[in-house]
């Protein structure tokens, strides 16, 4: 009995619930237990039981739409354009908004402006592009005939040859923009064939319009003279260069060490007054006897070299003179002038011819070598080769879109290379004619150009500070010389081997350069005003050898009381010891005036 007592004490209390559904087998175990009283087992409050919740559906309260605002998005310079619509827009709204119309977009004035004028600017550049692609006759009376096959005026009061072929440029531009130049023009070739037809009863012919100026019988004479100089001077000029490379005895760097040398000694020697006016150019004589200056009054003048005594007056231009340069082989100058002439002059003063036809002042000329040609450049974007003896004008060269300046012959002849204010170099084969050249790199405007004796280095410097060596065979740009501080207004190799070079610049400063490293070499400065030209020549008459360089320089004093004092011009003599090399230039304060 006692054992199963104590077994069942050993038992585990059973629920509570079960305690309470039967108090008496729990009033038994608990005095079996303990004697001591136990505190009274409350069960747990029982919660009142919930109504269920009815399971019915609440319907949903309606979304608000948000009414579509319709704008019109700007895009740059008052471009209206289409905007796309929102990721979390449905797709009812987006079907709503694409199906407004694009008349209920409202502009406002300021964009419908600026969308005209780009539409306006947009035309124009495609106006002009195209007019740039047609290809207008260059011969003046070609022109006219388009322009009456076109039913427009074949000229105006005071039109001259290039505004009336850019007039007719414009036009047909205007034509092939609307799609009627083809057509208008198949009309009028088909009419004058079909009345050429009826004429002659012979098979009908199609209407060739060239877009080249036909050639003179005199200028294919001179391209035929020309060649015959050239191949001549050519051949002398690479055996000489052939000798000098398989010569043992001969020893280039020698020699060009030896005249860069020389040059250094450059010195003062004197000076001279040279006009009223701020002279413009100066050029040497072929045997370096004498010396030509010109100015802003039109007057150019004579030096004999090297007592520097005036020779004599050289008067005929209206215009101030812009260049005079010596012919390389006989014993007369040329001078060009802004009265948009040039005139050929003997050395006694008297005038031998004058050269008219350009349409602009002029700026710089230049004879060929074999002294038969001059070159003259112009502000009407041509230059032009004239025969010396007849006057006859040549050749009327196109190429450059504004105005030319600059012109230098090729020491053979066959080759000359002109520059302007359009900031290109080309290079013209007299021969055939073509421009075979157009070297670019310069960022400003070009005004001189100078070939060297090797025939294969071409120098040009411009309004960009610097000078440009390219090489004609590479056809590339070979150096740059950062040469002054201001623009530089001539270039000139020196002309017997070409072992320096000598550039003169705004900066008042002239700077000698060797052509074999482009190193400076001699600063000529101390000079008041602009450098506007220069001049280098070979002379082997001169017995003990003596070179001399001409520099002109005028100067000029500006009152407080807005007065203008311009003081004598002066050019001052330049000298030293070497291969018989001469330097001139010459200086201007006002020749900005040229470059207008």
């Amino acid at each position: 009995m006692d054992i199963d007592e104590e077994s069942s004490v050993s038992t585990p209390v059973p629920d509570p619930s079960g305690a309470v559904s039967d108090n008496q087998t729990v009033v038994s175990a608990v005095g079996a237990i303990s004697l001591q009283p136990t505190p009274p087992i409350v069960p747990p409050p029982i919660p009142p039981s919930i109504a269920p919740i009815p399971n019915v559906p609440r319907p949903l309260a309606p979304i608000p739409v948000n009414p579509t605002v319709l704008r019109a998005p700007t895009g740059q310079n008052g471009e209206v354009r289409a905007s796309d619509s929102d990721s979390d827009q449905d797709e009812a709204g987006s079907s709503q908004t694409a199906s407004v119309p694009a008349a209920e977009y409202e502009i406002s004035e300021e964009s419908r402006l600026a969308r005209e004028r780009q539409e306006k600017a947009k035309q124009d550049f495609l106006m002009k592009r195209r007019a740039m692609a047609l290809a207008v006759p260059t011969n003046d009376m070609a022109v006219r005939a388009r322009l009456r096959r076109l039913g427009e005026p074949i000229t105006f009061f005071g039109e001259r040859e290039m505004e009336r072929r850019d007039r007719l440029r414009m036009l047909m531009a205007e034509l092939d923009s609307k799609g009627q130049l083809e057509r208008l023009m198949k009309a009028v070739e088909d009419e004058e064939a079909a009345g050429f037809a009826a004429q002659t009863e012979g098979p009908e012919e199609d209407i060739q319009y060239p877009f080249y100026t036909e050639g003179s019988q005199s200028l294919l004479e001179a391209r035929v003279e020309i060649a015959k100089y050239s191949i001549v001077k050519a051949a002398l000029r690479l055996h000489r260069a052939k000798r000098k490379k398989d010569d043992p005895d001969e020893d280039y760097d020698a020699e060009v060490d030896w005249a860069l040398k020389q040059a250094e000694s450059l010195v003062l020697d004197c000076s001279e007054i040279g006009d009223d006016r701020p002279l413009s150019g100066c050029s040497f004589s072929h045997d370096g006897n004498m010396l030509a200056t010109c100015s802003l009054s039109g007057v150019a003048k004579l030096w004999s070299m090297p007592e520097v005594k005036k020779v004599c007056t050289l008067k005929g231009h209206t215009e101030r003179a812009t260049d005079v340069v010596f012919s390389s082989t006989g014993d007369h100058l040329a001078t060009a002038s802004a009265d948009r002439t040039a005139k050929l002059w003997s050395k006694d003063g008297s005038l031998l011819r004058t050269y008219e036809g350009h349409l602009d002042r002029l700026a710089r000329i230049g004879f060929h070598p074999s002294g038969k040609y001059l070159g003259t450049t112009s502000f009407d974007k041509t230059w032009r080769l004239w025969d010396v003896e007849s006057g006859e004008e040549l050749l009327l060269q196109e190429g450059h879109s504004r105005s030319v300046y600059g012109i230098s012959f090729h020491n053979d002849g066959s080759l000359v290379a002109s520059c302007g204010l359009d900031s290109l170099v080309r290079v013209w084969d007299l021969r055939t004619g073509r421009s075979i050249l157009a070297l670019e790199g310069h960022v400003k405007p070009v005004l001189a150009v100078s070939f060297s004796p090797n025939g294969y280095h071409l120098a040009s410097g411009g309004e960009d500070n610097s000078c440009r060596i390219w090489d004609l065979r590479k056809k590339k740009s070979l150096y740059i010389i950062p040469a002054h501080s201001n623009l530089i207004s001539q270039v000139k190799f020196e002309p017997q081997e070409g072992y320096f070079l000598v550039t003169g610049s705004y900066d008042t400063t002239a700077k000698v350069w060797s052509s074999r490293d482009f190193k400076p070499i001699k600063t000529l400065s101390g000079h008041e005003a602009k450098v506007t030209s220069l001049d280098v020549v070979g002379d082997l008459e001169i017995p003990d050898k003596r070179c001399q360089a001409c520099l002109v320089c005028p100067t000029s004093v500006s009152l407080r009381l807005g007065m203008n004092l311009e003081l004598p011009r002066t050019w001052t003599i330049y000298s030293f010891c070497c291969q018989c090399v001469k330097l001139v230039g010459s200086f201007s304060a006002l020749v900005n005036c040229f470059l207008q």
